[in-house]
């Protein structure tokens, strides 16, 4: 699938059966949004990732072996677990 970035370059995509985990570079990407989204294949925006503060941005994600969550670090030190189905926080933590 051919990813047209929001705002600033994809650093990460995650290629599933019904669309894919995209992640963009947050350097430069507008805080107010989320820089980790589920796109559908037909290119459409499924959903935005839940933030769990509302001026960081994600740095890091990976698909966790149960096929259903995501792993993923912010900025401002948090780790989360993300439901794929919605992109909602389902558990996080504040790393020191």
């Amino acid at each position: 699938m051919d990813i047209t970035p929001l705002h600033t370059k994809v650093e990460k995509s995650i290629q599933l059966t019904l669309g894919v985990i995209v992640i963009e570079n947050p350097k430069g990407f507008p805080r107010n949004e989320s820089n980790l989204y589920y796109l559908k294949l037909d290119g459409k925006i499924l959903w935005r990732a839940e933030k769990p503060m509302p001026d960081t941005l994600y740095t890091r994600v990976r698909l966790n072996d149960d096929g259903e969550t995501l792993g993923t670090y912010t900025l401002s030190g948090h780790a989360c677990e993300l439901d794929l189905q919605t992109g909602k926080i389902l558990s996080q933590t504040r790393l020191q």
